[in-house]
């Protein structure tokens, strides 16, 4: 895995040790921290460059969708209390892809199962704690703009 993609890097800032989750805390975690040992990469928290603060309610994308739909305008993003945070979300999504673009990443390792970052699964929309196969807001633009997603749990 240490041979691909030998540019920089686009990593969720939870991964890194960085307290920017939705409940304040993060998601540091060793084998992304191994796997960016030597190269460049670029921290971004898709929700937070939003506008969205630390700690905040949970938010998932809604129920029978996934974050292409929300990219593509046929689904919205809510949060625990019903508030629609759509705009917070693709304005963070589109901030990363512009990072992405500026600093030529093709690689970005983001956080599985958040709605901005989940690159094969994310939570249902019913706020029950279960999973869905999808992709958050900010993976499925990355993708759509060509740049490969991968989580922590590929690595």
């Amino acid at each position: 895995m240490k041979d691909i993609d030998k540019g920089p890097v686009l990593v969720s800032a939870c991964l890194l040790g960085i307290k920017c989750k939705y409940n304040g805390g993060d998601n540091k975690n060793e084998a992304v921290l191994n796997f960016l040992e030597g190269r460049d990469f670029i921290k971004v928290c898709p929700e937070s460059m939003g506008g969205l603060e630390s700690p905040r309610l949970p938010s998932e994308v809604e129920a029978g969708y996934d974050g292409i739909d929300v990219v593509e305008g046929r689904a919205r993003v809510y949060g625990k209390d019903g508030r629609d945070l759509t705009e917070e979300f693709l304005k963070g999504a589109q901030i990363s892809l512009d990072q992405a673009e500026k600093h030529q990443v093709s690689l970005a390792i983001l956080k599985e199962s958040s709605p901005s970052c989940g690159g094969n699964k994310i939570y249902t929309g019913r706020f029950e704690g279960q999973k869905k196969e999808g992709q958050g807001v900010t993976a499925a633009l990355l993708r759509k703009n060509g740049i490969r997603v991968l989580t922590e749990e590929d690595l």
